[in-house]
């Protein structure tokens, strides 16, 4: 059996403040490339992967995938009692710490694959459970079930009670309160600069630690264009709010701090790719992806994104929404 995940956008957290008696929730996009593909067979016994495609994978991705493909099975295993092993062959993959969701996206695919091959069909929520994803943010988890422009409810208070990242915490994954098709004429350009990864591990913990909680007034203010501007934009296919509302969110709330801790390199070419007319550039959860949404300028666009990088490197990808979640081959 094969799954191919998407990746998806985080677009902000909502409510890293806590007054009201919930914590987190986020905004995000699923999105069709890049993607994971893995595929698994039964096994005698066991834990073992295999990459098909070595020499295109950058260094330090086989290390990072293996570790995480054997920490998810273990889960599973020890969750659903499994007593054969598996082999997990990886054909497509994705950096790690990219802010585009590798690390949910392929430990789900992990689990729907065991599950699935033992003759279980278990919902994405039961499996981010068991594998432990989805702490902090529902965006990935529901990326990979139904996909499209998601916003989740965060956690009550009582299930999480501190302010970490989904690496950190054991909470559940949290509701979705809001889920639509994401305008399908609308482009999105990915700019991933060969700067240092995002913000991850003891770093993104200690961010979460150090500057949380973010006064109220900055989530209150993100909590009305949120309502009141960004979704009803995506609703109506008003590229122009839209990209409004997602260039004030960089300056908002816990996304503003995500922001400064960044290369000097990432406010550089955000501001580069507004210029070229991108109707909305942001960046993806801690970064270093910058994404931008366009519709009848996307090749100016794509042509600026490279312009941006030509001296630092990196990666430019032209993909779209994804209206639906992962898909599965036999």
């Amino acid at each position: 059996m094969i799954v191919e995940t998407p990746s998806r956008l985080h677009i902000t957290l909502i409510d890293l403040n806590g007054v009201h008696g919930r914590i987190d929730g986020g905004v995000g996009l699923t999105i069709d490339d890049p993607c994971i593909q893995i595929e698994a067979e039964p096994a005698d016994n066991g834990i073992s992967t295999i990459f098909s495609n070595k020499s295109q994978m950058i260094p330090g991705l086989l290390e990072d995938y293996s570790k995480k493909i054997e920490g998810a099975a273990s889960r599973v295993i020890q969750a659903r009692k499994y007593t054969e092993g598996f082999e997990f062959k990886v054909d497509a993959a994705y950096p790690p710490h990219s802010g585009l969701g590798s690390g949910t996206q392929l430990s789900l695919a992990v689990a729907k694959l065991m599950t699935e091959l033992n003759g279980e069909s278990l919902p994405a929520h039961e499996l981010a459970k068991i594998v432990g994803r989805g702490g902090t943010s529902g965006i990935g988890v529901e990326s990979f079930e139904n996909g499209g422009f998601i916003i989740d409810g965060g956690h009550n208070s009582h299930d999480k009670s501190s302010f970490l990242p989904s690496s950190a915490s054991s909470a559940s994954p949290p509701p979705i309160i809001a889920r639509y098709n994401f305008p399908e004429d609308w482009k999105v350009v990915l700019t991933i600069p060969d700067v240092e990864k995002g913000v991850s591990g003891s770093k993104e913990i200690d961010a979460f630690q150090k500057h949380c909680p973010i006064k109220l007034e900055e989530v209150e203010k993100l909590s009305h264009l949120i309502l009141m501007k960004l979704m009803p934009a995506v609703v109506e296919s008003d590229l122009d709010s839209f990209g409004s509302a997602i260039n004030i969110i960089q300056n908002t709330g816990f996304k503003k701090i995500e922001n400064k801790l960044q290369s000097v390199h990432i406010k550089r070419i955000m501001e580069e790719l507004r210029n070229s007319g991108a109707a909305a550039v942001g960046m993806s959860s801690f970064g270093p992806t910058i994404y931008s949404v366009t519709d009848t300028n996307v090749k100016t666009v794509v042509k600026e994104a490279k312009n941006s990088i030509k001296d630092i490197g990196g990666q430019v990808i032209q993909t779209q929404a994804r209206n639906h979640g992962a898909k599965f081959f036999d």
